[in-house]
């Protein structure tokens, strides 16, 4: 059974977790179709923004399901569980296209990790944002140390993960957590993703990898990106291609 569904519309792609009876917690089969999505999304050319949300009011994702998590062994735990759900958000963070999180309700631990993989947020007026993995004998291990704490301070950061306190929508607004509180999120998120039909996707995509360059978020592949898309519009690119083909040497012009 789907537990992860993808709708397209108006160029703008919607993934929802749709594990509502659990809070919309994430099992080994939902980081997987996470993870086939997005690769799907990133190669569809039609699409220019993605949504991430969840089903029904009360939670946008309470985290990764204790019950999976909870049966591996430690070694299986960080070596699978930990890593693959690090390198699926990874994949969301560095997305090529802009994105968006639809916050309907609580996103507690992975689920809070996964909201700050995305460009912004829009929290609906009841949503509240936890680190309660301390509470169950564990550390966040989605990069809840790490992004959060280049998009939130460091004692805001400490008061949710250490103190166990949780954040409500109005206080992720003045933090900058959140780009909006509103009442309907995925409407206000679908409403956000329209105005790129008059935007540039290609300068948007140069944009988001200079941004991402400057605060760290896989620095070394968008400066080698940036580089590689300047080199391969170049004349010598071309040359260098055609004389290979051609068994010669090449001519370059610096152009």
């Amino acid at each position: 059974m789907s537990r992860i569904t993808l709708s397209i519309e108006d160029s703008v792609a919607v993934l929802t977790l749709s594990n509502e009876s659990k809070l919309n917690a994430l099992t080994t089969g939902m980081l997987t179709q996470l993870n086939d999505y997005l690769v799907e999304i990133e190669l569809n050319s039609s699409v220019r923004a993605l949504i991430v949300t969840g089903a029904g009011e009360i939670a946008f994702c309470c985290g990764a399901d204790i019950t999976e998590w909870g049966a591996l062994s430690a070694a299986d735990f960080s070596r699978y569980w930990v890593r693959d759900g690090h390198r699926i958000f990874d994949r969301l963070a560095r997305f090529n296209k802009p994105t968006l999180c639809a916050v309907n309700g609580h996103a507690f631990g992975g689920g809070l990790e996964l909201a700050a993989c995305c460009d912004i947020r829009i929290l609906s007026d009841n949503s509240t944002l936890a680190l309660p993995e301390a509470k169950v004998g564990i550390v966040p291990g989605w990069s809840g140390t790490q992004r959060l704490a280049r998009l939130i301070t460091e004692p805001v950061l400490k008061e949710i993960a250490l103190f166990g306190r949780h954040i409500d929508a109005q206080r992720a607004y003045s933090l900058g957590f959140a780009a909006e509180v509103s009442k309907t999120p995925l409407d206000t998120a679908k409403q956000v993703a329209s105005n790129l039909q008059n935007l540039s996707l290609r300068s948007n995509e140069i944009t988001k990898a200079m941004i991402h360059g400057a605060v760290g978020e896989d620095s070394s592949a968008a400066i080698e990106a940036l580089g590689s898309a300047a080199s391969a519009s170049s004349n010598d690119r071309d040359e260098g291609v055609q004389a290979f083909l051609q068994k010669r040497s090449p001519d370059f012009k610096g152009n």
